[in-house]
């Protein structure tokens, strides 16, 4: 079954993000920053109805009495047919389930660069290059039934074992972020579980949301699956998350986007995940190498337009090396050092009343300073300046390739500056250090899901790092980096003097 495209969109071309997944790390994902620094995406808005409107139609040519693809016009319609699919995995094997799984990771790279333009050009936000490093990442690091695992005892009274089992229909809430990278790697997750899932996703990316929604229905179905194991609705509203997250079919919520929606979850009474804000900072003590921390820096702020949650936000230096670092970052990683001035208007521009300035989230560096009469060449990415830790583009995670740089005395005072400035959220931190007591003391003060040592902050998610990718990190109720066993609830079967054969 050939993925459907839209028109106007390319096929998927084959990136050097390969060579990153498969093992060439920090210096692969260098050559391939570089490769994408300067490219720069136009976000038609004609482009972007003409999408709109070919799947709409094709939503219609498609629709059944049973919706198209896991796409419905009501939720609670939407999370019936999911039960049903789920009734049916619930009964596949693991092999049956890997299956599908294998399809969905062969489609998402197939289809990798569509939904890249996809998300940039519904959105406005990111960068398409990294974002289809991402689709990539997503399909071939993303754990699958082999996290399903079982534990045994076995001794003198029996066996007995630990199981696995699946919570039944899931309901999940994504960002406009992150929005097909969530879905596809949500669903990997739940599906490996034995789970369905309903999705309402963020009505800025709906129609990419449905997009990968769509994509895979198809991998199920081509495996001899459901149409239906990821649901979701034409028109995603407040409202049909209400009935989503009150409905008495939904057994576990998944929340993925900030403090509001995770509170909502939490504040649900069903059992929750929520994957919620981070402010992260990255400490640079006086031991690090400078100029190696520099570009590693501005490589994690800077990808995708620093959407990723775990990106790093604030930088937090050593009185002693702040200048060396301020001079590599200007003179060598494309970094705009703004004055005063600027960065007032930068404020002004970037924050509102009501909060983050959609229209700033996830644009370049060079778009961003355009946008307050400031004319850069394509090569600067990323906006830096020195302010205190209260600074509000230094205190706020804005999600924009913007750094503002904290001073700290010694080391002590640089703990206790970026402890302050992560707020507790528990989410992200980095730290570029040579001395493992600084790293020690730095790891037990942040108390952080992710820390990350002397590389990028996307070495967490495994590019140029060691470990699964995710897109749903809920450090706020305490699972750290989601994955298929997130989404199991554990089952003891007790054999009581019996099957012991030692």
């Amino acid at each position: 079954m050939k993925p459907w495209r839209p028109e106007g969109f390319t096929e998927t071309v084959e990136k050097p993000c390969l060579e990153i997944l498969r093992g060439n790390g920090r210096n692969g994902v260098i050559a391939v920053l570089e490769s994408e620094r300067n490219e720069t995406v136009a976000v038609s808005e004609q482009l972007v109805q003409d999408v709109v409107k070919e799947i709409i139609a094709r939503l219609q040519i498609d629709a059944g009495p049973g919706g198209s693809r896991g796409v419905f016009k009501d939720m609670n319609t939407a999370i019936e047919a999911a039960k049903q699919a789920q009734k049916k995995v619930q009964a596949m094997s693991m092999d049956q389930r890997e299956k599908i799984i294998s399809i969905i990771r062969r489609k998402t790279k197939e289809n990798a660069e569509v939904l890249a333009r996809m998300g940039v050009q519904e959105t406005g936000m990111g960068n398409v290059g990294h974002k289809i490093l991402k689709h990539h990442l997503v399909a071939e690091r993303t754990p699958g039934t082999e996290d399903i695992t079982t534990t045994a005892w076995s001794g003198d009274r029996g066996l007995t074992l630990v199981e696995m089992g699946p919570f039944g229909v899931i309901g999940a809430i994504t960002p406009c972020t992150n929005p097909s990278e969530t879905i596809i790697c949500n669903t990997i997750g739940m599906l490996a579980g034995g789970n369905t899932v309903v999705f309402n996703p963020h009505p800025q990316a709906i129609m990419t949301s449905i997009f990968a929604i769509h994509m895979l229905n198809e991998a199920s179905m081509e495996a001899g699956g459901p149409e239906t194991i990821a649901c979701t609705v034409e028109n995603p509203t407040l409202e049909t998350g209400n009935v989503m997250m009150k409905h008495k079919d939904i057994s576990l919520l998944v929340a993925t986007g900030g403090p509001g929606v995770v509170t909502a979850v939490l504040s649900s009474g069903k059992r929750g995940i929520g994957a919620g804000a981070g402010n992260p900072p990255v400490l640079v003590d006086e031991t690090a190498d400078i100029r190696k921390a520099a570009e590693d820096i501005v490589n994690g702020c800077t990808f995708d337009n620093n959407l990723p949650c775990i990106a790093e936000k604030e930088i937090v230096a050593v009185e002693s090396v702040a200048e060396e670092l301020m001079y590599y970052m200007v003179s060598e990683q494309g970094c705009y050092q703004a004055d005063k001035e600027e960065v007032d208007k930068l404020t002004g521009l970037a924050l509102t009343q009501k909060g983050l300035n959609r229209k700033c989230v996830g644009r370049s560096a060079k778009a961003l300073l355009g946008m307050i009469g400031v004319d850069v060449p394509d090569n600067i990415r990323c906006i830096v300046f020195e302010g205190e830790k209260e600074h509000p583009l230094i205190s706020e995670e804005l999600m924009m390739p913007i750094l503002g740089i904290v001073r700290a005395k010694d080391f002590d005072d640089a703990v206790e500056k970026a402890v302050w400035l992560e707020h507790g959220n528990r989410h992200s931190a980095h730290i570029h250090s040579k001395n493992v007591d600084h790293i020690t003391q730095y790891a037990k003060a942040i108390d952080t899901a992710i820390l990350v040592k002397n590389a990028p902050s996307y070495a967490a998610l495994g590019f140029g790092g060691e470990g699964y990718c995710t897109f749903t990190i809920a450090s706020r109720t305490g699972e750290g980096l989601t994955s298929a066993s997130a989404f199991t609830k554990r089952r003891r079967c007790v054999m009581s003097d019996s099957l012991c054969i030692r």
